[in-house]
């Protein structure tokens, strides 16, 4: 899971913060199921297997730009291949340029790639619309940025975080080419999410299939450290239907789930919102190891976590299978309180984190109901000014935003469809 670098805003607060109160969901399933297609003694297996391998010294932790990441991406293919999946457009492999941000200088062009695969639907009719499974596959390897060890120089092997969320995506694609759904199922594993959501941001962008066909996105991040039957879903409220699924997809023994409803956070799901793709996002919890050398494979709930894939093969097939789409909903965002100490500004952007080559901030979206949704910001804005300091990049525009105070008003000048325009902000606090 991604930490993403402007502390406080609403799509790149630390998970630490990003875990708010619970919703209790409720509903009744809304069509007829069919039986999961295998049980999860024999996906706990499979689990351990595909975690041992990504886990695994060999692999280097997966950081992106590495043999380790490669081969990855390499093994998921072959997955795939050995499943009978059909390749998309040029194969397996999605191969792009990632551009991390950085605090000084020139962003470094990093060649990696992301995986996908073709389940095609059974039903003629509506084989022409798609539900995304997704994971991503990179780690922070023997990198120190954002680890929250830094000062240990081993390997982030990166077990849960997100070796679980490919392991559960493969078990997926390996349950619906067995018994196909009536839609058509994409399974798609991302690269460099660790620097930003960048695969996800470059998959949306250069999609295999035209993005309005896409009926909605579940995403998988850290789902191999289930505790006391503890589930968390994010983003609930994108679709109208989803309570209903998720609560009609908990069958006995019942996960305890905790919902929230937002589209928008530190994982791959986010760059499917961005697009008005209804998005759940399963999440076991933060928990000590994460982005530590101590997040390996022995310390993995592969009963639990079968058990995560079990509910998420009923909610897939739901949404897979019903006459008619998702309903999506642009939902409103709880303001997490900031981990930047002392500023408890809000505005509401949503930065696009894959960046370029024109200098400013371009945002991916914004909250709806925020100060930047207030003040006339929109999704495609390239933010060039922000209260007279020059925004050239992320980290300045960081820096211009927490230089304010809740209640502040501000001036923002963007560019939008190549018009420079002016827009007059007040600032929110956050968690207010």
């Amino acid at each position: 899971m991604s930490v993403l670098r402007l502390p406080g805003d609403s799509a790149a607060r630390r998970i630490t913060n990003a875990i708010l109160g619970a919703l209790t969901i409720a509903g009744c399933a809304s069509t007829t199921r069919i039986a999961p297609s295998s049980t999860p003694a024999s996906d706990s297996a499979a689990v351990v297997a595909d975690i041992n391998y990504l886990a695994s010294p060999a692999l280097a932790g997966r950081l992106i730009g590495t043999p380790g990441n490669a081969e990855a991406a390499a093994y998921i293919a072959r997955r795939y291949e050995s499943l009978g999946l059909r390749p998309l457009a040029t194969g397996y492999r999605q191969p792009f340029v990632a551009h991390p941000p950085v605090r000084e200088g020139p962003r470094p062009s990093i060649p990696t790639q992301n995986v996908f695969a073709l389940i095609p639907g059974r039903d003629d009719a509506l084989r022409g619309e798609y539900l995304v499974i997704g994971a991503h596959f990179d780690h922070l390897g023997t990198s120190t940025d954002d680890a929250l060890d830094p000062e240990n120089h081993g390997v982030r092997r990166g077990a849960d975080d997100n070796a679980s969320g490919t392991a559960a995506v493969l078990a997926l694609a390996a349950h619906f080419a067995r018994q196909p759904a009536r839609r058509s199922i994409i399974v798609a594993n991302f690269s460099g999410e660790e620097q930003g959501l960048l695969g996800s941001a470059y998959f949306v962008d250069h999609m295999p299939v035209p993005i309005d066909s896409v009926d909605a996105m579940l995403n998988f991040d850290m789902v191999g450290r289930l505790r006391n039957d503890k589930l968390l879903v994010f983003g609930v409220a994108t679709a109208n239907e989803w309570p209903s699924i998720v609560d009609g997809a908990n069958t006995q023994p019942k996960l305890a789930i905790a919902a929230q409803g937002d589209g928008f956070g530190p994982s791959d799901h986010s760059s499917f919102y961005a697009k008005n793709i209804p998005v759940l996002h399963f999440f076991t919890d933060q928990h000590e190891d994460y982005h530590r050398v101590s997040d390996v494979p022995e310390r993995i709930n592969a009963g639990g976590e079968a058990r995560i894939i079990a509910l998420a093969e009923r909610v897939a097939r739901d949404v897979a299978d019903r006459p008619a789409r998702l309903t999506f909903v642009r939902s409103t965002v709880s303001q997490a309180s900031s981990p930047r100490t002392g500023s408890g500004v809000y505005l509401g952007s949503i930065p696009d984190m894959a960046g370029g080559d024109v200098p400013g901030l371009r945002l991916t979206g914004v909250t709806a109901g925020s100060p930047a949704d207030v003040g006339g910001l929109k999704a495609g804005d390239l933010i060039v000014e922000l209260d007279g300091k020059s925004i050239k990049d992320l980290y300045s525009y960081s820096d211009a935003l927490y230089a304010h105070k809740p209640g502040d008003q501000v001036t923002i000048v963007l560019v939008r469809d190549g018009q420079r325009l002016t827009r007059r902000v007040t600032l929110g606090k956050r968690g207010g």
